[in-house]
């Protein structure tokens, strides 16, 4: 996952030394987008796991790393989306709120699926 994670931020790097978002078409800006949600992913997840596993113990690794990747995976989604927004000049106070309300029942909705999994 590190590995992973490195290689995403040296294509993110790239991504914003190179494509001018002003003259680029829309393959410029998905390898953008999607470098930044790798990127992010990787660093929460990896954080997450870390948090997981060496501070609160848990004694599977597996439950960790799935727990984190989703949550990662929510959080990476939001970052992107919120960043799409702005630049598009569509962000706002009700699309914010509609977006974390959005993840929040989506979190709620994986959660309840992985409980109902695990039975």
């Amino acid at each position: 996952m590190t590995i992973g994670t490195i290689g995403a931020f040296v294509c993110l790097v790239l991504a914003v030394l190179t494509i001018d978002p002003f003259a680029t078409n829309w393959l410029g800006l998905a390898l953008f987008y999607s470098s930044l949600m790798v990127t992010v992913m990787g660093l929460v997840s990896i954080i997450g796991f870390i948090f997981r596993f060496v501070i609160l113990r848990n004694k599977l690794a597996a439950s960790a790393v799935i727990i984190s990747f989703r949550q990662a995976f929510v959080i990476a989604l939001l970052i992107a989306l919120t960043l799409f927004l702005l630049a598009h000049r569509l962000f706002s106070w009700l699309n914010m709120t509609l977006l974390i309300v959005g993840f929040t029942v989506l979190e709620f909705i994986l959660i309840s699926l992985s409980l109902h999994h695990d039975e």
